[in-house]
This record gives C-alpha cells, sequence and structure tokens, in this order.
C-alpha cells in the first residue's frame, strides 16, 4: 500500500476530482483480514491482488479500459475466494444457513449497526446491510457492481487514513495510577499534619501496636499516659498558639497601618505643643519662598514637627502669608501656630535692613554689628574684593570715584548672621541691585537725558534721594539737577551746588556750612568747586528716586529750600529764591 491511498497506485483526496472516493482496488481487502462469528474468530489467508500498472492520466481510452478490464479479474478472484468461504462454513457451522432465524437475526442487527453509513458532509447516509453473513465486507455485492457499505462510518471503526501532511501525532497514553499502598495518610495526615496536632502518636492504641509489634507495646504502655499524652495536648496547644499569633499579628498590623493610613488622609498632622524650647536656631529663609519651601526649612532646622502643620497654621493666621525673606532666630520644637506668631514678630529677624538713601559707609557699619565684627571689617573686604563682588561693566568708569560700590548696595532687608562673611552679604546686596538696574534701560534713558552713561544716572537719582524731603518733591528736585546742567544756565554756570556732596566727602551731615568753606574746598565731589555731576553716587537711591531720575517734572525749576525741614519750596528765578532766603534766616533767628 502507498501512503497516499488504500491501493498499489495514489488516490484522489480532492473532493472535485472525479475519482474522489474511488472504492476499487484494495478499498475492500485491506480490511478483510478477519471474520468474527458469534464470538470466535477465524483466519483465512488473504489472496494477493495481482500488481496492478500504475496509472497517470484516467482520461485517456486505453487506460480506462485497462481498469475496467482489471475490475473483472479482480471480481472473478472475489467470486472464487466466496464459493470456498461458503462451503467451510457448510461444512464447519451447519446450524447458520442463509433462510435460517440465525440469519435473519444476524442481518436484523447489521441493519440497525449499519444504519448510517458514508461520509457526507460529517453525517452518515443510511445504506440498508442486506449482505450475506458469510460476506461479512459484502465483496460478493462489490464484485457484481453492488454498492459497497462504507465500513469507516460506523462507530466501531477506524477513521480512513489522512495525507502526511494533515496527520497529527497520536496521543501519548494516559500513565497508569500508582497502585495503593496499605495506609492512605488523608487530608489531615498529609502536609497539614502539624496543624491536625497527630502524629505516630495519636493512632488508637490498638493499630499502632499492631503495627510495632510486640516488643514495642511494653515501652507505649510504660509512657502511655505520660509522653503520649502530653505530646498530643503540647503539639496542638502549639498549633492553635501559632494560628492565633499569626491571625492576631495580622489583625495588628492591620489596625495599625489603617491608623495611619487614617492619620495621614484625615487625621492632623503631627506638630509639637507650646512656644519650643529654650535652645534657639537661626533659620534663613531665601526670597520668593513660599509656604512649603518655609516649612521645610523650619522643619530641617527643628522648629517644627511637619510640614503640614505649618502650612496649616499660616494659613489660618490673616497675615501668615507677610512672612518675609531673611535670616530668623526661632525657638526648637515649637508648635507650629507659634513659630507663624513668632516670625511675624521684627524681634525675631535676624536681618540687616539698608535703609534708602544710606551711604556705603554706613551699610559697612550695620555689617560689622550685625556680624559680630570688629569695626571697619567689612570696609577693608569692600575695599580689596570690589572687583569680585559682581559689578556691572559700566560702573567704575572714573579714577575719582571714593568707593567702587557706592549706589550699589541696594535698599533692601538681607539676611546676615553671625558665621556670615561680610563678602557674601555685600554679593547679595550688588546682585539686588544689578536686578534692579536691569529692568529699567539705563543706557537708552542716559542718551535721552543726555548724559555719559547708567552710572550718571544712578548718580542723579542719589542726588535726588539725598536732596530730596518727601517722594513728592523727587520730579521738582531731579527737574533742578537736568536744568543746572544745562549750557544755558547762566546763574550758577552748569554748577549744581548742592551741600549734600560736600557733606558726602566729608563724610558728614550738616546744614549750617559756611559759603567761604563750602566754595573753597577742592574735590571732584564738591559741586560748589567744579561743574556738572560728581564722580560717581552719593548714596544708594530708592525706587521713588530712580523713577524721579528718569522721568524729572518739566516746570523749570532751578531752585529750593526747605523752611520748616520737612517741606521743600521749589523756584524758577533767583529773586524768588532770595526771598525764601530771607524767610529761613528770619525764622532762624527768631528762634522759631
Amino acid at each position: 500500500m502507498t501512503e497516499y491511498g488504500r491501493g498499489p497506485g495514489s488516490e484522489p483526496w480532492h473532493p472535485e476530482d472525479p475519482l474522489y472516493g474511488d472504492g476499487g482496488w484494495e478499498g475492500q481487502q485491506a480490511q478483510a483480514d478477519q471474520s468474527s462469528y458469534d464470538g470466535q474468530h477465524q483466519h483465512y489467508p488473504q489472496q494477493q491482488s495481482q500488481q496492478q500498472p500504475q496509472y497517470g492520466d484516467w482520461g485517456t481510452d486505453g487506460q480506462q479500459a485497462a481498469y475496467d478490464q482489471a475490475q473483472q479479474q479482480y471480481a472473478q478472484q472475489q467470486y472464487q475466494q466466496h464459493a470456498q468461504n461458503q462451503q467451510y462454513q457448510q461444512q464447519h457451522y451447519p446450524q447458520q444457513q442463509y433462510g435460517g432465524q440465525a440469519h435473519q437475526q444476524y442481518v436484523d442487527q447489521g441493519q440497525q449497526q449499519y444504519a448510517g453509513g458514508g461520509w457526507d458532509a460529517g453525517q452518515q447516509a443510511q445504506v440498508p446491510y442486506t449482505a450475506d453473513p458469510m460476506d461479512p465486507y459484502a465483496q460478493q455485492a462489490a464484485a457484481y457492481g453492488g454498492q459497497q457499505p462504507d465500513y469507516y462510518g460506523t462507530p466501531d471503526a477506524y477513521p480512513p487514513p489522512e495525507p502526511p501532511a494533515r496527520r497529527r501525532p497520536e496521543p501519548e497514553p494516559e500513565p497508569e495510577p500508582e497502585p495503593q499502598t496499605g495506609w492512605d495518610p488523608g487530608p489531615d495526615q498529609g502536609e497539614h499534619a502539624f496543624f491536625a496536632g497527630g502524629d505516630d502518636d495519636d493512632e488508637p492504641d490498638d493499630e499502632a501496636e499492631g503495627r510495632r509489634g510486640r516488643g514495642d507495646r511494653k515501652g507505649r504502655d510504660g509512657d502511655k499516659g505520660g509522653k503520649s499524652g502530653k505530646t498530643k495536648k503540647g503539639r496542638s496547644g502549639m498549633a492553635c498558639l501559632v494560628v492565633v499569633l499569626v491571625f492576631g499579628g495580622g489583625i495588628a498590623g492591620i489596625g495599625y497601618f489603617g491608623y495611619q493610613f487614617y492619620q495621614n488622609r484625615f487625621g492632623a498632622a503631627p506638630d509639637f505643643a507650646g512656644d519650643g524650647t529654650s535652645a534657639t536656631v537661626t533659620v534663613e529663609i531665601p526670597k520668593g519662598a513660599g509656604g512649603y519651601q518655609i516649612a521645610q526649612a523650619l522643619k530641617e532646622k527643628g522648629v517644627v514637627k511637619s510640614v503640614d502643620a505649618f502650612v496649616a497654621a499660616q494659613s489660618e493666621n490673616p497675615k501668615g502669608k507677610t512672612i518675609q525673606a531673611g535670616v530668623y532666630v526661632l525657638n526648637k520644637e515649637m508648635s507650629a501656630k507659634s513659630a507663624v506668631a513668632l516670625m511675624l514678630d521684627p524681634k525675631s529677624q535676624n536681618n540687616l535692613i539698608v535703609a534708602t538713601g544710606w551711604r556705603n559707609v554706613q551699610v559697612y557699619a550695620a555689617i560689622d554689628k550685625q556680624l559680630g565684627l570688629a569695626k571697619g571689617t567689612t570696609a577693608k573686604v569692600a575695599k580689596a574684593e570690589y572687583k569680585s563682588l559682581g559689578l556691572p561693566d559700566w560702573a567704575n568708569d572714573n579714577e575719582d570715584i571714593k568707593d567702587p560700590l557706592e549706589g550699589f548696595l541696594y535698599p533692601a532687608t538681607y539676611p546676615a548672621a553671625k558665621g556670615m562673611k561680610p563678602a557674601d552679604v555685600l554679593k547679595e546686596m550688588v546682585a539686588q541691585a544689578n536686578a534692579k538696574y536691569g529692568t529699567l534701560d539705563l543706557e537708552a534713558k542716559a542718551k535721552e537725558l543726555d548724559l555719559d552713561g547708567p552710572l550718571q544716572v544712578i548718580t542723579v537719582a542719589s542726588l535726588v534721594q539725598a536732596e530730596g524731603v518727601t517722594h513728592d518733591d523727587f520730579k521738582k528736585m531731579a527737574a533742578v539737577v537736568y536744568n543746572r546742567l544745562k549750557t544755558s544756565n547762566d546763574i550758577t554756570n552748569q554748577k549744581l551746588e548742592f551741600d549734600s556732596t560736600y557733606n558726602y566727602l566729608k563724610n558728614q551731615s550738616k546744614i549750617d556750612i559756611s559759603t567761604s568753606e563750602i566754595r573753597n574746598y577742592d574735590d571732584p565731589y564738591n559741586t560748589y568747586f567744579y561743574k556738572g555731576l560728581p564722580p560717581g553716587p552719593i548714596g544708594n537711591p530708592s525706587d521713588d528716586a530712580l523713577k524721579a531720575a528718569l522721568s524729572p517734572d518739566s516746570g523749570g525749576w532751578m531752585f529750593f529750600i526747605s523752611l520748616d525741614g520737612k517741606t521743600t519750596k521749589f523756584t524758577k528765578t533767583l529773586s524768588e529764591h532770595e526771598e525764601l532766603v530771607r524767610q529761613f534766616n528770619a525764622q532762624r533767628n527768631s528762634g522759631s
């Protein structure tokens, strides 16, 4: 047999092939190895089919004729074999006849058994079985052109062979179950036997003695009331204890984490109580710090217990959002509410405040005091290290400048506590000035105002700040400066004649200065002696003074005087100014 069919030649497997399902050749002979009658098997030698030629093209007439001739020869051989089988059955089984009751019963059973046959879309067509029981494979009917039953349609038959490409591997046989031993541990005696509280000692006495034998019985009887009983109770109790501990620990853990979750989500934030301990710490709050950043700095220093507690306390305090940058001296382990209140108190602030209009000598002295340094320490550092403190390129553009840092120690509040270096404090002030001046576009403004550069703008602002009494005076005071600098000024001849410049170079603050002294003192900063602006700023101007210097009043003011030291009167002509001077002298002479 070949792999692709039931005969010596290949049999078509495609349903559209005209020879699909051909039952010729070895279709029936392949299964005629044995016959069954009444539970007994008789084996007959199978005749080998005559070798048939291979057929390629089935459509030619010659090959079709050869095929028909081979079919007739095969039918004759099958008929002769059937005759021999019939003669053999009559000799050995005379009780079975074609017309007998046994034959009819066999036919009835065959009709029921082979009621369905064929392979039509997976369903078995009903074909009546009327073949001779002596010819169970219906070879006689097939030989004479009768319809051949399909034995592959029976429930007990093997399925037809498939092409190699569609064959599946046969399933592996299931392993046979292992033989049972004499003792089955049961559900409580296997891997969980510990929790059952039993081992060999938990067995019934009779069964245990039967297995152990007489030699062990005496020993078991001797300690039955002691060891065995204690072991049973001890192990059972231990198992219960383990279970209780496991479940108890689990419940305790769940309770703990549940409490922590509740506290984190809904409970109050951890916090200290009271005003804290006697120990104090210094905390620096950077500029622009919000509530969370401030709270983080306090927590790191040990002032508050948690960030959330401080943020909540700051939100509850109406002034909580007004906490400024700077250095604070606070107690350790304070409640969040107390920490907020203390930070709002100026007494807690360990900061250095640079007032508007301060000269640099005043700033240096304040830094020495704040840092606990000897007098003159900061001034020496400023003179030696001014180039490394961050001054802009247009600063210090005149060799007559007395202090390159003048005008660049911007008025503001700065953190300054013991342990800090003077250079670090100065650098912070210069950085603040650069940030402010960088927003004013000083170079463009200097050209508009007919000034030499940005430094002269700062110088004008410092003069306005020094001579003005109130903020309302600043714009008019700036106008006086610019009007006196004009080449058309024939009254003062481009001299400013400001007492503030003379006081600066003398490092003093006098009102009564003799005319002879002030007009004859030769110094670049003496505006009574030299025309134009001084070499550099004479102080650190405020924002208002800067705005006035950039946008002066247009009233044509040339003179000013303060009669009471609180207000300033401005005039445009010399005669008006001289009248105000007489009033001022009269008040002084009268003592009013």
